[in-house]
């Protein structure tokens, strides 16, 4: 599988292939870039159709980490691990053991995390066989990182309406939101409570119609929630949520939302700018689960920093959303700019 002229390899420091034959593992750790401090980023586990698209997930993902943590101001840079595997039915006490080996093996440049497949009880089988984990809880509370991700992601989107509707506040919103896992359902709650109302979908037709009785929210179809006619368009599922396709029939005037990778391709971002969407880069957007899990690895953890930590989203996306006006830019490119200012070593 080649990785150097791969499209999503952007000069990543290392990428390790793992696998052990008794338990099932087939798993690959890439390491972006580790200038500003060790690479920490979730595990995905997914049933990939094939190892290219494990291998593009995680080149991308790892990717997005780095910039993440830049613009985040954390001293770390920015990794991620993927398990080809359904984790429903093929995650095993002994294949979490032996993923832990594999990031043992990379002597602490990666540190492992929760992520989509993957849990919290995940998390503590994996530390049976390494140290290099985040977020398993502090002071005996959980360690999801999820309610401080949808956190952040709804002070993004208080700034983003702020300059993209020229509203203050959030009363009468129309916000559709595409997947309402743990996160998404975390960010419609909080929208909820702030006056929003709400269009929700997921592939989980259950959870889906618990969370709208629970908040009187409208429901459509997966492939319709980009067609509704609403003010906020908030991808909370998987990546590559915004095509050129998709982009052209979107109604809403800001997209903002907690999905990693919401671009399908680059050039997705001149598209929304040219149609006047206001684009929230996402790894801005949903950085608050990674600050809550390098503060726990900080000697003095107290919640009330992180929350105003998590809350400096807001500002960062201020400054940027400015910068990109003045300079008739997208969103996207400034805060790509920024992150590098940050994370590249000076000559």
């Amino acid at each position: 599988m080649p990785v150097f002229d791969h499209p999503e390899f952007d000069h990543h420091q290392q990428v390790v292939h793992g696998c052990d034959e008794a338990s099932g593992l087939r798993a690959i750790i890439a390491i972006h870039d580790t200038h500003r401090g060790p690479a920490l980023g979730g595990l995905r586990i997914y049933p990939y159709a094939s190892e290219a698209d494990a291998l593009t997930d995680v080149l991308r993902l790892s990717r997005g980490m780095t910039y993440k943590s830049a613009l985040a101001d954390l001293p770390l840079g920015g990794g991620k691990a993927v398990i080809i595997a359904d984790p429903r039915r093929d995650k095993t006490p002994d294949m979490l053991r032996a993923m832990g080996r594999l990031v043992e093996s990379l002597g602490g440049r990666y540190i492992t995390a929760e992520d989509s497949g993957s849990s919290e009880a995940d998390m503590r089988i994996i530390a049976e066989t390494t140290a290099h984990v985040g977020g398993l809880g502090h002071d005996g509370t959980s360690g999801d990182p999820s309610p401080f991700t949808a956190h952040g992601v709804f002070c993004a989107l208080k700034s983003a309406v702020r300059h993209g509707l020229d509203r203050s506040d959030l009363a009468g919103l129309r916000v559709a939101i595409q997947g309402v896992g743990h996160v998404g359902a975390h960010l419609a709650r909080q929208l909820h409570d702030a006056g929003a109302s709400l269009v929700l979908t997921d592939v989980d037709r259950d959870a889906l119609g618990r969370l709208a009785d629970e908040l009187g929210a409208d429901v459509v179809a997966p492939d319709a929630i980009v067609d509704e006619d609403v003010d906020v368009f908030a991808p909370c599922a998987m990546g590559a949520a915004l095509s050129p396709q998709v982009v052209q029939r979107l109604k809403a005037r800001v997209v903002c939302g907690a999905a990693n990778n919401q671009l399908a391709s680059p050039e997705v971002a001149e598209r929304l700018e040219e149609r006047g969407i206001l684009y929230t880069p996402d790894y801005v957007a949903n950085a608050g689960g990674v600050i809550e899990i390098a503060w726990q690895r900080r000697g003095d953890y107290r919640r009330e920093d992180v929350m105003r930590h998590i809350e400096g989203i807001g500002t960062t996306l201020d400054a940027i959303f400015e910068r990109a006006l003045r300079e008739h830019r997208s969103p996207a490119l400034v805060a790509d700019d920024l992150a590098r200012e940050r994370f590249r070593p000076t000559p």
